[in-house]
């Protein structure tokens, strides 16, 4: 092998090394922590489940100008009996942060018969977009949340991309005095947020524990600093029908 030869293989190795590497596709049989949606049909992958996160209703909004009432839409109205050794997490996906004492009393009652069904529920977890500059309007809403609910559950969140680059720290922290962990989203719909990678360094330096949720078949690429923070807790994976592929977004919420 000639000298320019040579001098050309270890350009290209030392290339090679510097770029990053190929993003994987999330498989869902590698991962014990699962969301199960409404409308999305159960999978042989559940039997391997550890925790798992069950959407049991929709808070919405008044239905018209002038009825300040939510109310709370059933979404998986079966309480089925899940293993002792599966962590239950309880989900409401919420459009609105004005609720009424029927809509909490809702939730604490279907709290209680899962409980009564003989599954081990972990507590409740809040789906809500919450808007960066207005997260201290949703932490005055988890906290009443708090306060209300009997001590044996915990309060988890989803969080969004942008509240761990562009949140104010006293925002965050705020939170991280109120729920137990925040599950940080890196898709939008059913889709892999393009550019989630530089969301990830602020994420990890969260200081309160935190999950990343991933899209089935969405795309990941785990960087080595996330498992050496004292405060990640581990992936959750959103589940999706087999005809609902996964793909690439342009940008995270705000």
């Amino acid at each position: 092998m000639g000298a320019a030869t040579q001098v050309l293989l270890v350009g290209l190795l030392l290339l090679a090394a510097g770029l990053p590497a190929q993003a994987a596709r999330v498989d869902a049989s590698e991962h014990q922590a699962f969301w199960l949606w409404a409308g999305v049909t159960p999978q042989p992958v559940l039997a391997q489940a550890r925790t798992l996160y069950v959407l049991q209703g929709q808070i919405d909004g008044p239905r018209r100008a002038g009825n300040p009432s939510a109310r709370m839409q059933a979404q998986n109205p079966a309480t089925p009996r899940l293993s002792k050794e599966v962590e239950l997490w309880v989900v409401y996906r919420a459009h609105t942060l004005d609720w009424n004492d029927e809509v909490f009393a809702l939730l604490l009652s279907q709290l209680q018969r899962w409980q009564r069904s003989g599954n081990r529920v972990s507590g409740v977890q809040i789906d809500f977009d919450a808007q960066t500059l207005r997260l201290d309007r949703y932490a005055a809403f988890l906290e009443d949340l708090r306060q209300r609910l009997p001590r044996q559950y915990r309060l988890s969140i989803t969080g969004l991309l942008d509240w761990a680059g562009n949140a104010d720290p006293a925002a965050l922290n705020r939170l991280a005095g109120v729920v137990d962990e925040v599950v940080m989203q890196t898709y939008q719909g059913r889709h892999s947020i393009a550019g989630y990678q530089r969301y990830l360094p602020s994420i990890a330096r969260l200081q309160l524990p935190f999950r990343i949720g991933l899209i089935q078949n969405g795309e990941w690429q785990a960087p080595d600093y996330l498992q050496s923070s004292p405060w990640f807790r581990g992936y959750v994976v959103f589940l999706l029908n087999p005809s609902e592929p996964a793909t690439d977004t342009p940008a995270a919420r705000r």
